[in-house]
């Protein structure tokens, strides 16, 4: 999924920094990213300066210290809640205030992950469907505590990318505002 929204972003102009476990894995990563645009080439979908300019764009980084510049992080490990605090925890540190953290999740409380954060106001859900490049579709997830700005920054953002973005609740949120109901 991280390939699919790097290539999604670098064509819509944005510089991409590619994290990974290892340099090998971003390494694979920005080679299946390279394929996946040669091939849009080859059927005539992009044009090669087009393809040159979004790889121009991309580049690997090699630690969470790498991050420090970005304006937006798309977290899109395991869907192991574990795994994506210990991320968030090792991260957040290196980001600058203003910077928004969204987790690609398809599963796990988007309140529960902006916990683990510093910024809760600045987290929230971003879920592609997959395949990234052919999916139009974008669910931008609000959990209990981002803030509307945060919301209407993802919406605006997905739209510049050509993608269709719809808001949903966490349902975690959904639990903590619901009222009883009965007489």
């Amino acid at each position: 999924m991280g390939n699919g929204i790097a290539h999604v972003c670098a064509l819509a102009g944005y510089d991409v920094g590619l994290f990974d476990v290892s340099k090998d894995r971003i390494e694979a990563g920005l080679a299946t990213i390279n394929g996946n645009l040669a091939r849009r080439v080859r059927s005539g979908k992009l044009s090669e300066a087009d393809r040159d300019a979004a790889l121009s764009r991309i580049r690997g980084v090699p630690s969470y210290e790498g991050f420090g510049d970005y304006d937006l992080i798309i977290e899109s490990a395991v869907e192991d809640e574990q795994v994506k605090r210990k991320i968030y925890q090792a991260l957040c540190p290196h980001l600058k205030p203003e910077c928004l953290v969204g987790s690609n999740t398809s599963s796990i409380s988007i309140t529960r992950l902006a916990a683990a954060t510093d910024r809760p106001e600045k987290f929230m859900g971003i879920h592609f469907m997959n395949p990234v490049p052919v999916m139009a579709l974008v669910e931008v997830i609000r959990g209990h505590r981002t803030s509307g700005q945060t919301v209407e920054t993802i919406m605006e953002w997905s739209r510049k990318m050509g993608k269709t973005s719809v808001e949903v609740n966490d349902l975690a949120t959904e639990k903590l505002v619901q009222r009883p109901s009965g007489p």
